[in-house]
């Protein structure tokens, strides 16, 4: 958060932190995988304000994690199995009995359970042995979300870049980086962000590129029906907002 506000007084800064957050605390539950990482913006990823300016956390509340996920599943079920009946459907069908334990347990353990902080994926960096300085991009990521306004899918494709700075990341992790924040109720310009937040907290670097292009079910299945059209994001940091870096990212990115 430090970097946001770098030239703001420090008085001025800590009075507006008390006055904002209240005495903002961390997650209790949240499971640091470093020390270090109270210090990253990633630290504010999973708190419980929803109205933090700078933040791009998803809003969880602080008792989000005293269910376990059985008990979760069965309240899901119970609350679903009502939204079926008030709409009128036989719930002694074979065909239906079964579809809110199903679709409870494929709330909590599949489509959002990038809500759980045990679920993060670990970080898995080697030493950069070729000493390749240049960008790495991991282009054609396949994103799949939901959008937290009508609980339609989000689906798409994520294109990512760095530039190594003493250590590089295991390919298969960026993929699980991304999936792990598109694993929960989101907005895609929180997506992004959230996605380059981690990049840079795990390569302890600033030289990344985040781009986000996916179709919202909420647009193409209700309300005005806009069916094909795209929403793209992007996120770019250090040396990506240079023009020229930018260019080349893009046009391998997007082969163009």
């Amino acid at each position: 958060m430090v970097k946001f506000f770098k030239n703001i007084d420090d008085v001025l800064l800590l009075q507006w932190c008390k006055d904002k957050f209240k005495y903002f605390k961390l997650h209790k539950n949240m499971k640091l995988s470093d020390n270090n990482e109270l210090n990253s913006v990633n630290s504010f990823t999973e708190d419980n304000s929803s109205d933090l300016p700078m933040s791009n956390g998803s809003p969880i509340r602080d008792d989000s994690f005293e269910l376990t996920e059985e008990a979760k599943i069965d309240r899901i079920e119970k609350h679903f199995r009502g939204i079926m009946d008030t709409l009128g459907l036989d719930l002694k069908d074979d065909r239906l009995m079964e579809t809110p334990r199903r679709l409870a347990k494929m709330y909590v353990k599949e489509i959002f359970k990038g809500l759980n902080p045990d679920n993060k994926p670990a970080a898995t960096l080697f030493d950069n042995e070729y000493k390749h300085c240049q960008m790495l991009v991991e282009r054609n990521i396949e994103v799949q979300s939901t959008c937290e306004h009508h609980f339609q899918p989000i689906v798409g494709k994520v294109h990512l870049a760095y530039i190594p700075h003493g250590k590089v990341i295991g390919l298969y992790k960026l993929d699980r980086i991304v999936a792990y924040y598109a694993s929960r109720p989101q907005v895609q310009e929180r997506l992004t962000r959230q996605i380059a937040d981690e990049l840079c907290r795990v390569l302890n670097t600033e030289d990344i590129a985040v781009y986000v292009e996916a179709r919202h079910m909420s647009m193409e299945t209700r309300g005005g029906k806009h069916q094909g059209a795209e929403t793209v994001t992007t996120e770019y940091r250090g040396k990506f907002l240079n023009e020229n870096v930018r260019h080349e990212f893009l046009s391998t990115a997007l082969n163009r």
